[in-house]
């Protein structure tokens, strides 16, 4: 069965990352882009994770995974190849409802990370319910190409329009129209959505 595609706002989420190698790298580098409330927890880390956690001031442990460490999380990522400790931490964040991510372990996930493109507000995402990542990734930068260069900009004058104008039909003409210029003159060139 497919994932549904929800988008979460992390802003006042406690994240939870379990590794600190390649893996972990991957995920809080993405993680980053959305909140900055990370804790890791690693017998040992690799040096840009450590410099992520100077950098961002990231809350670190160093020390193996204990029971337990997942109380207060909002959202873990077990991001080793330890397949025991994803499955013993997968079944404790099942038991307190919270959600993990064991990379490369459906079986051990009740969420996965899309690959995504993220320019100012804008966030698209591209997945394949983890059939195959590899096409996401094609799919994203296949995609990064398209977008105009200016869609952030953009994005920022829809949303003046937005807090400038009150809610009601009139602003939704107002956005519907200059949403459907700017699509028309990067994509569609003079043909009807």
């Amino acid at each position: 069965m497919s994932y549904f595609p929800a988008l979460i706002k992390l802003e006042d989420k406690k994240i939870l990352v379990i590794g600190g190698g390649k893996i972990a790298t991957d995920k809080i580098s993405h993680i980053l882009d959305f909140t900055k409330n990370i804790t890791i927890i690693a017998p040992k880390i690799n040096n840009k994770v450590e410099d992520f956690i100077k950098t961002y001031s990231l809350e670190f442990k160093k020390r193996e995974y204990k029971d337990g460490d997942i109380d207060g999380s909002d959202l873990v990522v077990v991001a080793t190849d330890d397949l025991k400790l994803q499955k013993r931490v997968f079944l404790e964040c099942e038991k307190r409802n919270i959600l993990c991510n064991s990379v490369d372990s459906i079986d051990y996930c009740n969420f996965i990370f899309p690959s995504y493109i993220k320019r100012g507000d804008l966030v698209i995402s591209f997945s394949t319910s983890g059939s195959s990542p590899s096409l996401s990734k094609y799919l994203r930068r296949a995609f990064e190409r398209l977008l105009p260069k200016d869609i952030e900009s953009f994005l920022q004058e829809l949303k003046r329009v937005r807090k400038t104008h009150p809610k009601g039909k009139e602003r939704q003409k107002i956005l519907d129209k200059k949403a459907k210029e700017y699509i028309d003159k990067f994509f569609l060139k003079d043909k009807n959505v």
